[in-house]
Formats: structure tokens, C-alpha cells, sequence
């Protein structure tokens, strides 16, 4: 029986030249959330979350694409050459190589990327494609692609997969890198939102992709009220439910439109968009959303 080919993590994450999608170095571009990079830091000097990384990126070389190849539908300049137009207006924003990207048939409104940061790739589920103007699947698609650019790509991937077989394992064993995984993956959802505005350009069309993933029903869209959706937030943030937020690989949604508009009152943001030439630093929306967002800073 052939053996599972071996990867070197300590040789992946020290690995910070050549060509790929994230480009040569996707650790620290500007628009990215403070606590994202330093979470990531901090990983490269945790023992469990860098087994499980191991293990999880070995199994997806061996398995996962064959399976999108089989099942799903490739993008391409011959397949769906306006979604693969958007995926290079992205890429271009981004200054990335364009990524793969697979649609999925699938009845959620959902898009992920999964991979290495050598070898990354997009899934897009069929009823986002459905629910979406072009211009918000830029935002989306822009989002993904943030991923890839900020090296997200191989922790997104051990997350999956430890998720859905920590029953495989002895729990306690995974518990540690779930944790850790999950609270990264909160923190590096803000960053990702930056960067689908950047590429898209529009706050509004930014929050309303965002939204329309609560609600998911065609027929309301048109009568959806943002405010009210933030107000309903407000009535709950301090019961206990929030808690649960810890268990979540994103943060819920009303906290992700509101550092979105934080983000939209930059100086990077606003030059990105055509508005003007000042505003906010970077390190001031940090904090304000570092306040926002409080015990998962």
C-alpha cells in the first residue's frame, strides 16, 4: 500500500518566497485585524495546532480535490467565464494569482476556501450564485480571497476537518486546536470582510451580502430593514447567549456589519473606494473593533 505523502510544517511556515496564490508574503498586508496576525504568530509555537494542521493538510492533498473534480464544476474562461471574470477582478485587487474555484450544488448560501497556501481553492454553493447580484458575489468572492492572500488557508482547512471527525479522535487529544482554531477563525473573519470591501469597493453592497446570509429568503430582501437588524442585537448581547459565540468559527453577524462600517471610515478604505484621502488608521479601527468584538479581541 502506498504511503500518505509527508508534509514538513515547520518547513511550510517558515516557507515565505516563491510564487502562489496568498503571492510571496501573506502574513502581514495592511487592511489585516491586529488580532489575526497575532493569533497566527502565536500558532507557529503551539504544539497541538501544529500536529493537527499536519495531519489534516496530508489528508486533504490525498483526497479532497479528486473529490471536487468528480463532483463539482470548475470555473473557468470556458465555464462560467463571467464568475471567473470576478475572480480575476479580485485577484487584481488583491495583486494574487486568481484562485480556483468550484461550484458546489448546494441549497445554503455558503462559500469557503480550503487548501494550502500553496495550492488554495474557492467552493461557492449553488444558491449563493442564485441569491446574489454580481456585485455582491464580487464582495463575497473578495472575502475568499482575502483567505488566500493573508495565509489563512491551511488553518481554515485543519478546522474543517478536525470539526467534523473529532469523533474519530480521542476528544480531549483535538480539543486544544479546536479551541485555538476556532477563536482565530472569529478574528480572521474581520480581516477577510476588509478585504471583500476592498475588492468590491461598496460598504453598502458589502453589508448587504453580509445580511442576506441571515436571512436567506428572496421575497424579504427588498423589505429588510439594517437598522432594525442591529437593534435586535442590541436587545441580546448581553444575555447569556452570548456565550455560545465561543463555540462559533465567525462572529455573529450584526458584530461583523458593525466593524464593517468601522473598517469603511479608514483612510486605507476610503483611497480603495474613490472617497477621499483621509480618515481613520488602521491601528484606530483595531481597537474600535477590538472593543466592539470585546472578549474575543
Amino acid at each position: 500500500m502506498a504511503q500518505a505523502p509527508q508534509i514538513d510544517f515547520e518547513a511550510f511556515v517558515s516557507k515565505r518566497k516563491g510564487e502562489r496564490a496568498g503571492g510571496p508574503e501573506g502574513g502581514g498586508h495592511d487592511y489585516a485585524y491586529i488580532s489575526d496576525r497575532q493569533t497566527r504568530a502565536a500558532f507557529e509555537r503551539m504544539k497541538p495546532v501544529e500536529l493537527a494542521v499536519t495531519s489534516t493538510v496530508r489528508l486533504f492533498k490525498q483526497v479532497w480535490r479528486n473529490q471536487l473534480l468528480g463532483q463539482a464544476v470548475k470555473v473557468s474562461d470556458r465555464q462560467f467565464p463571467r464568475i471567473q471574470g470576478l475572480v480575476q477582478q479580485c485577484a487584481d485587487a488583491l495583486h494574487i494569482a486568481p484562485p480556483v474555484v468550484y461550484i458546489v450544488n448546494n441549497p445554503t448560501l455558503n462559500a469557503a476556501t480550503y487548501g494550502t497556501n500553496e495550492d488554495s481553492f474557492i467552493i461557492v454553493h449553488s444558491a449563493l450564485v442564485d441569491h446574489y447580484s454580481d456585485e455582491e458575489l464580487l464582495t463575497v468572492l473578495g472575502h475568499e480571497c482575502g483567505h488566500i492572500h493573508n495565509s489563512h488557508v491551511v488553518y481554515l482547512t485543519a478546522l474543517h476537518y478536525l470539526t467534523r471527525m473529532a469523533g474519530v479522535f480521542v476528544r480531549w487529544a483535538v480539543e486544544p486546536a479546536l479551541v485555538a482554531l476556532r477563536a482565530w477563525s472569529r478574528r480572521a473573519e474581520i480581516t477577510c470582510d476588509r478585504a471583500g470591501m476592498l475588492c468590491g469597493k461598496s460598504e453598502i453592497v458589502a453589508q448587504r451580502s453580509l445580511t442576506k446570509l441571515a436571512l436567506g429568503s428572496r421575497k424579504l430582501y427588498e423589505e429588510f430593514n439594517l437598522d432594525a437588524f442591529l437593534e435586535q442585537y442590541e436587545e441580546g448581547k448581553d444575555g447569556l447567549g452570548k456565550y455560545m459565540e465561543v463555540f462559533a468559527t465567525h462572529p455573529w453577524l450584526p458584530k461583523r456589519v458593525l466593524a464593517m462600517r468601522v473598517f469603511a471610515e479608514s483612510e486605507l478604505y476610503r483611497k480603495a473606494a474613490g472617497l477621499g484621502q483621509t480618515g481613520l488608521s488602521i491601528s484606530e479601527v483595531d481597537d474600535r473593533v477590538r472593543a466592539l468584538l470585546k472578549g474575543d479581541a
